[in-house]
């Protein structure tokens, strides 16, 4: 049975998302990057990092979803998943991102939130 394995990331909409990430850098220490968010590397050993991320207050990406969040989730096998959850009846995209970081894909839960799963790039 395909899985998830781990968080892969909180990404959320702001007002502000450069303000908001300067200020967690400062008061919370978190080790935010040039494009805006912090990574955790929790265990070296494990495939992906876990990401914290906010987005522009107007962002589509979370769409069709009216959450002002979403959850990212790394999953060990994407297309085992995606199958299992449309066997299931869940709400799943069709598409899917393949790039350098990985392959994403992206289902509804119950309640509106869109929860994008992240299968990490091998090695």
């Amino acid at each position: 049975m395909a899985k998830v394995i781990g968080l892969g990331g909180i990404f959320f909409k702001s007002h502000d998302p450069k303000a908001l990430s300067e200020w967690y850098a400062q008061h919370l220490g978190l080790p935010v990057h040039k494009w805006g968010g912090a990574t955790f590397d929790e265990d070296e050993s494990r495939k992906g990092k876990t990401l914290w991320s906010p987005f522009a207050a107007d962002t589509t990406y979370f769409a069709p979803s009216t959450q002002p969040y979403m959850i990212n989730f790394r999953v060990d096998d994407l297309d085992g998943l995606l199958a299992q959850l449309r066997e299931a009846g869940v709400t799943v995209d069709d598409r899917v991102d393949e790039s350098e970081f990985g392959r994403f894909g992206w289902i509804m839960d119950p309640e509106g939130t869109r929860i994008e799963l992240w299968q990490p790039p091998a090695g």
